[in-house]
């Protein structure tokens, strides 16, 4: 049975919550806690009795430790307890994947979306077959696939929210990025999707992935760079397809990044 710890300072979204929970088979004693210290404090208890919480529900604006601070604190822990955001605000979905959240809910929180939740929760805690085991079998009934909670090594796993219902991307899957006003749209193979963070905060922090402003507007992936277009003296990118204008004042940077210490191009040059 899971053991699930449910935070939040406001008693109603608390009971809401453990009622929920409630119906799902496989949830076995939900704990709660009115704000982050008393959270941590739980925690230790259950550490203590040897009855490790798998999950914590976590609002995020609470007063003294919020729910972002109480998951730095918990991701330092040797077996740290899944992390599941539970929140009325869709504005911190950056700061969600960059603690590794499990999963990111908006209030109301619908039960069938719950219920997917307590699933993948599930099945992260379930313990791995010892050597000479059969597997288990499949369930009795088809569920779809969840995406990775965790990304592999050096990518990273990016919550977005569409029309309520949290999907997930991988870093790795984003060939570029718009400037969308307050939001960024992420350009992938598969389509495109809005996540609220301002661009110049993508690029400080992919700048380590490969990614590099080439535009007020655009940030892109030099992975994905399938071409440098030189037209009058004016510089635009090919990737994935896609044209894109470079400013003048990214020309010089871009093309240092895309030539290789030999001298040769990792991109094709094209001239108009």
């Amino acid at each position: 049975m899971l053991r699930i710890l449910v935070v939040d300072d406001e008693p109603h979204a608390r009971d809401e919550l453990v009622y929920l929970l409630g119906l799902n088979e496989g949830v076995g004693p939900v704990e709660c806690a009115a704000d982050g210290a008393a959270a941590l404090l739980a925690l230790d208890r259950a550490l203590a009795q040897d009855c490790a919480v798998d999950a914590v529900f976590l609002d995020i604006r609470m007063p003294g430790l919020d729910g972002l601070e109480v998951a730095r604190v918990l991701s330092r822990f040797a077996e740290p307890p899944l992390i599941v955001f539970v929140t009325a605000y869709d504005d911190f979905a950056v700061p969600a994947f960059e603690v590794r959240a499990l999963d990111y809910l908006l209030k109301p929180v619908r039960a069938e979306r719950l219920a997917e939740t307590v699933r993948r929760i599930a099945e992260r805690r379930t313990p791995a077959p010892a050597p000479g085991e059969p597997a288990p079998g499949p369930p009795s009934a088809p569920v779809p696939p969840a995406p990775p909670a965790r990304p592999p090594a050096g990518d990273e796993t990016i919550p977005v929210e569409i029309s309520g219902v949290t999907r997930f991307v991988q870093r790795s899957e984003v060939r570029h990025v718009e400037a969308c006003g307050d939001y960024v749209r992420l350009h992938l193979a598969s389509g495109s999707c809005l996540l609220r963070a301002p661009l110049s905060s993508l690029e400080e922090q992919w700048q380590d992935a490969g990614f590099v402003r080439v535009h007020r507007r655009y940030l892109v992936a030099t992975g994905h760079i399938e071409e440098l277009l030189a037209d009058s003296g004016r510089l635009s990118v090919r990737v994935a397809g896609t044209v894109l204008p470079v400013s003048r004042r990214s020309s010089r940077r871009l093309r240092e990044l895309m030539l290789s210490p030999s001298g040769a191009p990792r991109g094709r040059a094209a001239h108009g």
